[in-house]
């Protein structure tokens, strides 16, 4: 139990245990009703607020197939497997190395374990992502024909947000459009069709609209 302590509270592993003990302690708070068990970001590619850092965070874990899955539940699984991985390699490697090594090998580890925690989270929460995505309420006629904003940095065939208001909190929607280099961030969409295999909406500039 020492060598178990001594290790989880030794960088590289002490940061992801932070944030595991973090989330843990989110999670027990949710499991009382205490906070919103959605998480601080609510659903992505759900309802926003429409700021720069929440639509940065949304398009980062579209790429990743992840839209629609809370950010805490995304979180705890990077953090859980980031753990993993600096406690394992810090147990059998970093230990047995000098106090300089350690340390600069441990600050390595430690940012080198965010690519396979990001690879793990997407294999196992892809599934979650498409069953929420099925799960969302049936699209409602009257919404094609209005106007969003686009919130991620480009718009294609299998990605792309945008913003509308729907006179409360603004709604994020996942939209679509053939040529990727057609839209960017703050650029003005007409949705036209919704894509039901995708949960999106085909959209068209303002201009494109109006002549059709």
């Amino acid at each position: 139990m020492n060598d178990f302590l001594q290790t989880a509270l030794t960088a590289p592993t002490l940061l992801y245990s932070i944030v595991l003990a973090v989330c843990v302690a989110y999670w027990l708070l949710a499991a009382t009703g205490l906070v919103d068990a959605d998480g601080p970001d609510g659903l992505l590619g759900g309802e926003a607020d429409g700021d720069g850092d929440a639509s940065g965070v949304a398009a980062m874990l579209a790429k990743l197939g992840l839209a629609g899955v809370p950010v805490m539940i995304v979180l705890t699984v990077v953090a859980f497997v980031g753990w993993l991985g600096t406690y394992f390699v810090h147990l059998l490697a970093l230990q047995h190395l000098p106090s300089l090594l350690r340390i600069v090998g441990g600050s390595v580890v430690a940012l080198v374990m965010l690519v396979p925690g990001a690879f793990v989270t997407s294999l196992l929460l892809r599934p979650l992502s498409k069953l929420l995505l099925r799960l969302r309420p049936p699209v409602e006629p009257s919404i094609l024909g209005r106007t969003a904003i686009v919130s991620t940095p480009s718009v294609a065939t299998d990605y792309g947000q945008a913003t509308m208001d729907d006179g409360g909190a603004s709604l994020v929607l996942q939209v679509r459009h053939s040529d990727p280099h057609r839209f960017k961030r703050g650029d003005r969409v007409v949705l036209i069709e919704y894509i039901d295999q995708q949960h999106a909406y085909r959209v068209v500039s303002e201009e494109q609209f109006q002549r059709l």
